[in-house]
């Protein structure tokens, strides 16, 4: 059995959640069956033999015979989701469909992209009334060809299946294997599906890639097999991505923290994160990348803060405040790459205001200037000295992040 919900993306990042209580939990169990399971348990006080070796002709029948348990498992499945939403008010549907009613091009995806899908879709059919839409698969084994046509809208005509993993030498990867054989069986020879690949190794999926995947399938000939996230310049698979595309709430501000592997940059943010999350009625989210070195090496720590629930699992791309903890990043990256125009600036450095001119790169003054950004320095590491708090400059940056941000009263 294989199910789907959410991946590492989201399961590695801080967010602001409803937790279900013990209590509920307890009443989703079914204990007997608990109880039958663990009395299948090997055990020597009453020992069993199982795995007896078999002939072909028993082997056979006996591997057929299990079809019974795999055909059942769906409405099992659906039966418990359904238990579920009964004691929570949360719908976890086996195949579930978001986007606009009548929509003829469809993403059909599993995992935490489903989110970006599912929120990139939602912006373009509020923006434009584009007739896209996302069909979010939860049960891909074993899978319910019933189910997944009855959660298809019937005004489908074309379908991009992504998958985030690759069998090289295959036709295809296995949703989309699953999904066009499903269209086969059906007889919706009209419906045109492609396949692509995205994310592999972690990377990034983004919602400038799903409009990317969406236009690919608005082509009089869209390409069948493809890859989006990538320039792929050997085999030229992959798909030409537009500019970035903001479909977060109104109202979300977004931090980027550049530091140093254990300045206490990264403790420091997550103690950010859960104060407001806690003690605030704003939703918060925060992801941290290392480099492979960890202490000295570059952290990147990624937060939202809103009024509304943030679904984005991916990185930060359009940042409202923008701290660089170490001067020398300046030099060595484009620091002002991801800043919104408006946005906060603010320097861990040891030089004077006159000082900042020759030291900053001409680019990234370039950068500041159109962008109006607001420029702030403080030199963190001499008051972490003399506040006796050694190299560890978490505290005083902060402090200057609540000062600046404005997202909490300070």
């Amino acid at each position: 059995v294989q199910h789907f919900f959410d991946g590492f993306r989201t399961s590695h990042e801080v967010n602001k959640v409803k937790l279900i209580d013990y209590e509920t939990m307890k009443d989703l169990i079914d204990w007997e069956a608990v109880k039958i399971h663990h009395g299948l348990a090997l055990n020597p006080r009453h020992p069993h033999m199982q795995g007896q070796s078999q002939g072909p002709d028993i082997f056979f029948q006996c591997v057929e015979a299990g079809n019974s348990f795999y055909d059942n498992l769906a409405d099992a499945f659906e039966a418990k989701a359904k238990l579920v939403e009964e004691k929570t008010g949360h719908s976890f549907a086996l195949y579930a469909y978001d986007g606009h009613p009548e929509a003829t091009h469809i993403i059909v995806v599993m995992g935490s992209a489903a989110v970006t899908c599912s929120e990139t879709a939602a912006h373009l059919v509020e923006q434009s009334g584009q007739r896209v839409g996302v069909l979010k698969v939860r049960l891909f084994r074993p899978w319910d060809r019933q189910r997944f046509l009855a959660a298809l809208p019937s005004t489908a005509t074309r379908l991009c299946v992504l998958d985030r993993t690759k069998e090289p030498g295959s036709q295809g990867e296995p949703l989309l294997t699953e999904v066009a054989a499903t269209l086969h069986f059906a007889a919706r020879h009209e419906v045109i599906c492609v396949g692509g690949r995205y994310g592999l190794g972690s990377k990034e999926f983004t919602p400038n890639m799903v409009v990317a995947c969406f236009q690919n399938l608005f082509q009089e000939t869209p390409r069948p097999r493809f890859t989006v996230g990538i320039t792929d310049d050997v085999t030229h698979l992959s798909l030409p991505v537009g500019d970035w595309l903001d479909v977060l709430p109104k109202g979300t501000t977004e931090c980027m923290f550049y530091g140093l592997g254990s300045d206490g940059t990264v403790g420091a943010n997550k103690s950010a994160v859960k104060l407001i999350a806690l003690n605030t009625d704003l939703y918060a989210q925060a992801y941290f990348e290392y480099d492979a070195k960890k202490s000295g090496g570059v952290t990147i720590s990624h937060l939202r803060f809103g009024p509304r629930p943030i679904r984005a699992p991916y990185n930060v791309r359009s940042t409202d405040y923008l701290a660089i903890h170490k001067e020398s990043y300046v030099q060595q990256y484009d620091m002002t790459r991801y800043l919104k125009p408006g946005g906060v600036c603010v320097i861990n450095c040891t030089w004077s205001e006159q000082e900042l001119a020759d030291r900053l790169p001409a680019r990234m003054r370039r950068d500041l200037a159109q962008r109006r950004a607001r420029v702030y320095i403080i030199d963190a590491t001499k008051i972490a000295v003399q506040a006796g708090l050694g190299k560890r400059i978490n505290m005083i940056m902060q402090s200057v992040f609540f000062k600046l941000s404005g997202v909490m009263p300070y």
